[in-house]
């Protein structure tokens, strides 16, 4: 079992920038992807950016939907700190949102997640 905590969210001016941190623990042996998903108030969550770890590419899932904010968002990750970070650049009051983490066992993002971290909230003033 793997285990999820999403952090750094608050607020953030308009044109600045934000970066959220996902510290996995447990069960992180052999492949496995993490990615980043976002929930506006009111409307459902989508995905954002997966990375993958291990041999195989676990993060295949190719679309344009969300383009705009994906060309202004940046994964990384520290394998010292195991964690996983999401940055977005020149964010908007419609990234207002709760971000959340998940992995996944399989190539599945952003359709189904294995485990999934709590959320933080990120609220962009204009």
């Amino acid at each position: 079992e793997v285990q999820l905590q999403a952090s750094g969210g608050g607020l953030v001016q308009a044109g600045g920038s934000l970066r959220l941190s996902c510290e996995v623990s447990g069960d992180t042996f052999g492949e496995y992807s993490i990615g980043w998903f976002r929930q506006p108030p009111g409307k459902e969550r989508d995905g954002i950016l997966c990375i993958s770890f291990g041999e195989k590419d676990l993060c295949t899932y190719n679309s344009d939907y969300l383009q705009e904010l994906k060309d202004r968002s940046t994964i990384s990750s520290d394998s010292a700190k195991n964690t996983v970070y999401l940055q977005v650049d020149k964010v908007k009051p419609t990234d207002t949102a709760v971000y959340y983490c998940a992995a996944a066992e399989e190539d599945s993002f952003p359709y189904y997640m294995d485990y999934w971290g709590q959320g933080t909230l990120v609220t962009v003033s204009s």
